[in-house]
């Protein structure tokens, strides 16, 4: 059961990196640093759309409308990050 414990977080730890690497890529896209018509860019930022849409789209959808200010992926992070901490105090620790 630890194995599959440590799996999930291993997941969970992999999804947050592909959360801020999806967020600096629009960055970057939104300011013309990178272009999408490049085709390994465009692979790029066509994967993590959608790998983090899913889950995204929820949070938008709750969250009241700030502009240009989209706060759903910082929000995802820390839902992540308590569901990381309830596996690791409070799961983990009662697994035999």
């Amino acid at each position: 059961m630890r194995a599959i414990l440590d799996i999930v977080l291993i997941i969970l730890d992999l999804y947050v990196w592909l959360l801020i690497a999806s967020a600096i890529l629009s960055w970057l896209i939104a300011f013309n640093v990178v272009n999408t018509r490049n085709q390994f860019v465009g692979a790029v930022a066509e994967f993590l759309e959608r790998i983090t849409e899913p889950l995204l789209a929820p949070i938008r959808r709750l969250l009241p409308n700030l502009g240009g200010l989209d706060i759903s992926p910082i929000i995802l992070i820390l839902i992540i990050l308590f569901m990381q901490r309830v596996i690791t105090y409070y799961i983990y620790p009662a697994v035999f």
